[in-house]
């Protein structure tokens, strides 16, 4: 293992505590040290104490303070690796067309479209009548972020006459958006202002009536829908609904008829949708299904029914239909059928077609039949492991279905499949400079074999001149929970890794939903340590066949991925060479018992209700944070954002201060907290490639790559 002694033998051995390093220093020699203020922490008939809880107050100049010199300590330590920094970044830019334009999407007579352009950071909205050649700039995302460190734009939709634009604004990162209105006829922004929303907005098919959702102030559940008027004060908004149980949250949009606004009730198990017809936006919403525990369902409407994917009697989720004045589950009929080999993931509506995505075997599947037809054909991608999604197709009018396709290797791309000819048109595919050839890589799919016996599907990718014979490093990549899949889909970012002889590999684990619905349920709750072992024996399985370079293994991941970054680090610390952790949820039973936290109680169904004593013992058992003790640690690069709303600053703040306390090795622990962004990290794509430069370059100088 590398010591930090290796690089940086000049350290001193003067220890400071964070209440005594000034705000803005420019350099440090030694690790912060962060002041110990003992809290104490109640539930179940246990006391836990939390020497770092006070880290929690994030306009507490105390916390700024040990926030910026943890900055400056990764900046000092990681200095002589600024000049790769660098080039690593020139290199990405250099990779990706800065002067480019997105396919148009048509709606209603009009090709939309988006721009980016060499120097800015934001892409520019532009729209042009379909069949015409003249452009027009509806929505400059550069002037709007112009004055601001952070900005990013949301809610971007036009109204049903195509006169009226409706668009979000964050310049926090706090995922609280103020809402304009342009008049596209004129380029003025109107009087309309709505403040602090959540983005989520949907027009009705009035012209002038706007459906938006707001969040509670302090958690940040989206838990009300409100209807605005063009024209009036945001203050005389009317409250359309409100959603009172704290498990659930709500959302707005439209169907594909556009005959009616739904207003979905989510919670992890759970959902219920109402509907308002978009033609009498005033009309009192009406509930098609009421919720139930355990019945999960999501609807959509095209001519006259109602069609309902949900997981009623069917645990890989089936598709159903349903009369519009009989929405009841009693009336339901069966589309698509349930499958328990096959989880149903979407589905698409057309006037002559229906189109279905599904997961097979951890692949994804698009399969497409007429809606007087008996067998569904499916499109043939040809590669060992891949991401295909559908892309929007806004009228419902066609033949044409467009998707996405992309591989480890080959660049995102957009093709339009006329579904009767069965004729594939690339529109699109990203072009990637500087010499890149997509047969210079290759992608292979593997099985690891788990703890318990269950094979574990891998993704990986390489450079055809990388010798798979153990000597190459190998960065091991997983999220694993929510249900989330990770697609094995492309990234102009990585290629700085695989040009230099990185394996990059995707493990499949339980808690994600790759193989199923009981993937997923075998890696939540009483079950969540099957995502950290399952990763775990994949690392283990690229080091035995070869694929990694035992020294040299790596690992990252970000959020919940991120928690299971934690879990990894205290399971197997000599496992892994070095960790990279993007803002972390590792301080898991102290967040879960905080009802005041955002997401919070709605994520009970998730990680379990740490109230009852069975599920916060077992939390408690593999919470990173909780979990910290007196040992070795691989070397660790941890990333947050002060303004962070879904996993707070603060956790990962904490866990650095508690791993320095106690770790007994000498390795690296690095702490990189984005002053002026959230979850997302910086919204701008120059800053994005710094930071994807950071990364790669901690990576490499652990693997004694300087170039």
């Amino acid at each position: 293992m590398l010591s930090t002694k290796t690089y940086i033998s000049f350290l001193t051995l003067l220890l400071v505590t964070c209440t005594a390093m000034p705000q803005n220093a420019a350099s440090q020699d030694s690790p912060p040290t962060c002041e110990k203020k003992p809290h104490k922490l109640e539930s179940n008939g246990q006391v836990r104490v939390d020497n770092y809880y006070w880290l929690n107050q994030r306009e507490d100049k105390n916390v700024l303070d040990y926030l910026n010199a943890e900055n400056a300590y990764r900046e000092a330590t990681m200095s002589e690796t600024e000049a790769l920094q660098e080039k690593l970044a020139a290199e990405t830019k250099a990779r990706i067309k800065q002067d480019d334009t997105s396919v148009p999407q048509t709606e209603r007579g009009f090709d939309y479209f988006r721009k980016t352009k060499d120097g800015l950071q934001y892409p520019i909205f532009y729209r042009r009548k379909t069949g015409a050649t003249d452009e027009t700039v509806i929505l400059d995302v550069n002037k709007v972020a112009e004055g601001h460190e952070f900005c990013t734009v949301g809610g971007v939709e036009v109204s049903a006459d195509s006169n009226l634009l409706v668009y979000a604004v964050d310049t926090v990162g706090r995922r609280k958006y103020n809402v304009s209105v342009k008049d596209l006829t004129t380029g003025e922004i109107l009087d309309d202002s709505i403040k602090e929303v959540t983005g989520n907005i949907v027009w009705a098919e009035d012209n002038k009536t706007l459906f938006y959702t707001r969040q509670d102030p302090q958690t940040l559940r989206w838990d009300k829908v409100y209807r605005h008027v063009v024209g009036t004060d945001a203050k005389d908004d009317v409250l359309v609904y409100e959603e009172k149980d704290e498990e659930f949250s709500v959302y707005v949009m439209k169907s594909r008829s556009r005959k009616y606004i739904f207003i979905e009730c989510e919670q992890t198990l759970s959902s219920e949708i109402l509907a308002i017809p978009t033609s009498t936006p005033e009309a009192k919403p009406i509930v098609l299904q009421p919720r139930e525990d355990d019945h999960e369902y999501s609807i959509d409407h095209l001519g006259e029914y109602f069609y309902i994917r949900t997981n009623w009697n069917a645990s890989n989720f089936q598709l159903m239909k349903t009369e519009e004045a009989k929405t009841e589950k009693s009336n339901w009929q069966s589309v698509v059928p349930h499958d328990e080999k096959v989880f149903f993931e979407g589905f698409e509506l057309f006037n002559d077609w229906l189109v279905i995505e599904q997961k097979e075997n951890g692949l994804e599947k698009i399969r497409m039949r007429k809606w007087d037809g008996d067998e569904f054909h499916s499109l043939d991608f040809g590669e060992p492991c891949y991401a295909a999604s559908l892309a929007a197709t806004v009228e419902p009018d066609t033949k044409v279905l467009r998707y996405r396709f992309s591989s480890l290797a080959t660049p995102p791309s957009t093709f339009d499949y006329d579904m009767e000819s069965h004729e594939k048109t690339l529109l699109k595919q990203e072009e990637i400079l500087g010499g890149f050839k997509r047969e210079n890589y290759k992608t292979e799919r593997i099985w690891a074999t788990a703890t318990d016996g269950t094979q574990v599907p891998i993704s990986l990718v390489y450079h055809v001149d990388t010798p798979i014979d153990g000597t190459a490093p190998c960065l091991l990549y997983a999220y694993g929970s929510y249900g989330i899949s990770m697609p094995a889909s492309f990234s102009a970012l990585r290629l700085n890794l695989l040009d230099r002889g990185f394996v990059y590999a995707i493990a499949h684990i339980r808690g994600g939903q790759e193989m199923g619905r009981q993937w997923y349920e075998d890696g939540k709750l009483l079950k969540k340590k099957n995502t950290f072992t399952d990763f775990i024996d994949c690392g283990r399985h690229l080091v035995k066949t070869k694929y990694a370079d035992p020294n040299r293994l790596f690992a990252r991941g970000g959020s919940a991925g991120g928690l299971l970054m934690g879990a990894v680090a205290n399971m197997a610390p000599d496992l892994f060479h070095g960790i990279i952790a993007d803002v972390a949820f590792v301080d898991v039973v102290t967040t879960m018992l905080d009802d005041t936290i955002p997401l919070t109680t709605s994520e009970y169904d998730e990680w379990g209700n740490p109230n009852v004593t069975e599920y916060y013992e077992y939390m408690l058992s593999y919470s990173p944070y909780d979990q910290v003790e007196a040992k070795d640690y691989p070397n660790m690069l941890v990333t947050t954002g002060l303004h962070d709303s879904q996993v707070q600053y603060f956790e990962p703040a904490k866990w650095v201060a508690k791993l320095r306390e106690l770790k007994t090795d000498d390795n690296f622990l690095l702490l990189k907290t984005n002053m002026t962004a959230g979850h997302g990290g910086a919204s701008g794509r120059y800053e994005r490639y710094k930071d994807a430069a950071l990364r790669d370059a901690f990576l490499l100088w652990l693997s004694g790559i300087k170039e």
